[in-house]
């Protein structure tokens, strides 16, 4: 019965194809167009191609963290043969696509290839000398990139990239940054680089002695570059956050070589995106360029070279510095591909480059004449984010309750890195939000102390920028004020941590394993050893326990301790358990570190934090499987107290540290 069902309301599929065919007038062709090529789409196009644009650039956009690059000229390996009209087509396409809400984005023309004369974006000096690019070639393609850019609606979802200078002292670090922040040229002798100047003894000896942070802006319209100093007046940074799409924030880090341990702590602890190395053209890399170039390359961060004061350089001299910087960066140690940057051309495939692969761009510049200012001031404009920006955690809605994506997944951090007593709003702590979000009214965790211990307290107001926000999001640096908590409370060095993320306190250590490789040691470092290590805002002298081989289980028993290592050289790679000497800290798995004394340096990552019982157990076994270390403390000790005992006169001994 049912199959005779079945087969009276049974459809005649072929009979269907048939009358659909005929309908058609196709016959046995296909009746579903082909897509439009790209080049239609953008000079003639309908609703459909203006919502595949829209439809791109939001999911480009998104992709790439709230900025693309778009390139048009080639359509799969063809050239689309664009007119000086068909670009101004091109670009009233695709700003007309970019303005639609479901983007909401401005678009800025970066380079043309057919150009003959092409000005630098940004470049408002007169005396600058303008850089040229070649016309286009016969038979090649016109090619045209386009920045598009989100505009935000809050200040919370500007876009910032944080760039550490460092480089050698009297490289021209602060007059770089004047010059950029500032709009106005260098007089030869300083002018440029008073502003940024904190103390008195920086502004007469003209040397930089702390962490300084200044900020340059580009706009919501065009990219246009937004300062808070220019020559008729000074506005706030909030005036220029509240202008601004993207920040550019740079950390001013000291070259002296007495000042190297505040360098190491600001691009440790302030964990900048990039690193911009300053080169005297007339000095080369020598002193502490070559120490700031060897940090940034242990601690993973890209390096890009400026190559300075190349007015004043003789052409044989500047010609020497930069086969020097190439062998450098050449080198195996290194191992960096440099990249003279001459044109607009080079600098979109440098900024395009720089991240994925082992480019390194290389600008020379003058901060008098302001040659080639303007190309360096574009490639921080089209600068791309970091791979853990905070744009991939801002909400969509432009409102403050909208939930944040992947608040769950990553638990809020915030290391701080200074403390404020302001009045009448109480400790307020600035640093960096390495994971997670925090909002006004969060119950958060503060610690640890000398203790070891955590303080519940709450975020009563949050700043960035000098600006007053709602919430931070990760990658950001932002400014907290703490409820019911001193001055004396708060140390750098401390974390944030979320209350809800953590029911009980957090628990902080003072021994942990780290497997690292020493860059650099004139000896051996073996037990016992002393270095200052810096693990991002933590900076704290730290004891060498054991080293054991780097194949080694992360087991602790004796058979593990048994095997451990006499001694490391330069080279040498092993794992090691360090001790921290005056109180515990917040270490997590996976952080990168720093150890470094006098010119030893050694970098590493913590494999193994130890809780209270491991140390204890750890502590009991590195005593039972060190006895020649503890002789040779029995026999110092014992010189200790003859020399008390035989002339009290004489200076006491130094008080050798013990694992107890």
């Amino acid at each position: 019965m049912a199959d005779n069902l079945k087969a009276k309301y049974a459809v005649d599929t072929s009979l269907f194809d048939a009358l659909v065919e005929q309908a058609s007038g196709t016959g046995n062709e296909s009746a579903v167009a082909e897509p439009r090529a790209l080049k239609q789409r953008l000079l003639t196009p309908d609703d459909a191609d203006m919502l595949f644009l829209t439809d791109t650039l939001s999911r480009r956009l998104t992709e790439g963290h709230g900025e693309v690059v778009f390139e048009a000229g080639v359509d799969n390996g063809t050239s689309m043969d664009l007119s000086d009209d068909d670009i101004k087509t091109v670009t009233a396409t695709l700003t007309a696509a970019a303005d639609r809400p479901l983007v909401n984005a401005f678009v800025q023309l970066l380079y043309d290839s057919g150009a003959d004369d092409t000005q630098p974006e940004g470049k408002k000096h007169a005396r600058a000398i303008v850089e040229k690019t070649k016309p286009v070639s016969n038979g090649a393609a016109r090619i045209v990139s386009y920045l598009v850019r989100r505009r935000p609606q809050r200040i919370e979802d500007m876009l910032e990239v944080r760039v550490a200078v460092v480089g050698n002292v009297d490289a021209g670090k602060s007059t770089m940054l004047g010059v950029l922040t500032q709009g106005a040229l260098d007089d030869g002798r300083g002018l440029a680089r008073l502003a940024l100047f904190k103390h008195k003894h920086e502004v007469d000896t003209g040397r930089t002695s702390s962490v300084g942070m200044e900020i340059l802006g580009f706009n919501k319209i065009d990219g246009a570059a937004v300062r808070h100093t220019d020559i008729h007046r000074k506005v706030g940074w909030d005036a220029v956050c509240q202008r601004s799409s993207k920040i550019v924030t740079f950390l001013d880090l000291a070259g002296h070589e007495k000042y190297l341990k505040t360098t190491v702590y600001g691009m440790a602890g302030s964990a900048p995106d990039y690193v911009m190395l300053m080169v005297a053209a007339n000095a080369g890399v020598v002193g502490m360029a070559k120490e700031h170039l060897g940090l940034a390359l242990a601690l993973g961060i890209p390096v890009f070279v400026v190559v300075t004061k190349i007015d004043m350089c003789p052409p044989h001299v500047l010609d020497a510095t930069l086969k020097q910087l190439s062998r450098i960066l050449r080198s195996s140690g290194c191992r960096k591909l440099p990249v003279a940057v001459s044109d607009r051309k080079s600098v979109v495939m440098a900024a395009s480059r720089f991240v994925g692969q082992r480019v390194c761009p290389v600008f020379q510049v003058s901060n008098v004449t302001g040659e080639g200012v303007g190309l360096l001031q574009t490639f921080l404009n089209i600068l791309p984010l970091a791979s853990c920006s905070a744009a991939s955690l801002m909400p969509k809605s432009p409102t403050p309750a909208s939930p944040i994506a992947g608040e769950d997944e990553a638990p809020l951090r915030y290391d701080i890195n200074e403390i404020f007593a302001v009045p009448y709003v109480g400790t307020v702590v600035s640093g960096h939000l390495s994971s997670g979000s925090v909002r006004v009214g969060d119950m958060v965790w503060l610690g640890p102390d000398y203790n070891g211990n955590f303080v519940a307290t709450q975020v009563r107001g949050i700043h960035r920028k000098r600006a007053e926000v709602e919430c931070g999001y990760q990658g950001q640096s932002v400014s907290l004020a703490l409820r019911k908590i001193s001055r004396s409370q708060v140390r750098k060095g401390m974390v944030l941590l979320r209350k809800d993320d953590h029911e009980v306190p957090p628990i902080a250590t003072c021994t942990f394993e780290a497997e690292v490789v020493v860059l650099y040691h004139s000896t051996t470092i073996t037990s016992r050893y002393q270095a200052m290590l810096h693990c991002g805002p933590v900076r704290q002298t730290a004891q060498v326990l054991c080293i054991r081989p780097a194949d080694t289980d992360e087991s602790t028993d004796q058979t593990a301790l048994d095997k451990q290592r006499n001694a490391l050289r330069t080279g040498d790679r092993a794992r090691v358990l360090f001790q921290f000497i005056r109180h515990p800290e917040y270490i997590t798995l996976g952080s990168r570190l720093v150890f470094r004394e006098g010119r030893t340096k050694g970098v590493g990552k913590v494999v193994r934090v130890l809780s209270a019982s491991e140390e204890r157990n750890v502590m009991k076994q590195v005593k039972n499987g060190t006895m020649v270390v503890d002789q040779r403390i029995d026999a110092v000790q014992a010189e200790t107290i003859q020399l008390k005992t035989s002339d009290p006169a004489k200076p006491k001994a130094r008080k050798v540290p013990t694992l107890s």
